[in-house]
């Protein structure tokens, strides 16, 4: 554990908080891609399959499962919540994350740190989450503008990336056996696809007016 890491795992939990905040909050989920949040379910199901094989703490323990449950919490709310349900905008979330997840699963049995069905299944969920974002990011642009939680939880989220990119370089210098370079590439892919978001944030955050994106 070091402050990055620390900092990243509060990062995304704020970033989820917020997300939950907005769906239970508004009873909406406008603006948000049920396809990018189908993704980091599976994200979390495959990295932490280790919960059945591994104990490291229980702080570590708690925060597998917190992201496992929350995240499975939000598809079930926007597939199956009324109110939730009738908020999602289907017409612009078409983006085909099938792809991403068939196309992430086959870089992971070709490029993978240990040919093993955990390591393999823990590559498959880094080189995901690099790419789950897309669909989130295509349905903003497709709507033209982002409401401010929505905005907050896509800012939390990059951020906790940056964090863990941090993370991941800190390990590298100061750990001998270290050697997650597929989280480290990953990770760098990751923050430079907020990049423009980041920027349109800023810009609407420097002007204190509603974020607009470019169509």
């Amino acid at each position: 554990m070091n402050i990055f890491r620390f900092a990243g795992d509060m990062t995304h939990l704020i970033s989820i908080l917020v997300l939950l905040l907005k769906i239970y909050a508004t009873k909406s989920c406008s603006g948000i891609s049920l396809k990018t949040q189908e993704l980091y379910a599976l994200v979390f199901l495959t990295r932490y399959l280790d919960l059945f094989t591994d104990f490291i703490s229980v702080y570590n323990t708690v925060m597998k499962l917190v992201f496992i449950a929350s995240s499975l919490a939000i598809v079930w709310c926007m597939r199956m919540h009324g109110l939730v349900k009738r908020s999602y905008d289907k017409e612009l979330d078409t983006f085909r994350h099938y792809l991403l997840v068939a196309g992430c699963f086959a870089l992971a049995v070709l490029v993978n740190e240990k040919f093993t069905f955990q390591e393999i299944f823990w590559a498959f969920s880094i080189y995901l989450e690099a790419v789950a974002i897309l669909p989130q990011l295509v349905l903003l642009q497709r709507s033209g503008n982002v409401d401010n939680l929505t905005g907050q939880y896509i800012f939390f989220l990059g951020a906790y990336r940056a964090l863990y990119l941090l993370n991941w370089i800190y390990r590298y210098f100061t750990e001998v056996r270290f050697s997650r370079w597929i989280a480290c590439v990953s990770g760098i892919v990751q923050t430079g696809l907020y990049a423009d978001f980041f920027y349109y944030y800023f810009l609407s955050w420097k002007n204190n007016a509603k974020l607009q994106l470019p169509a």
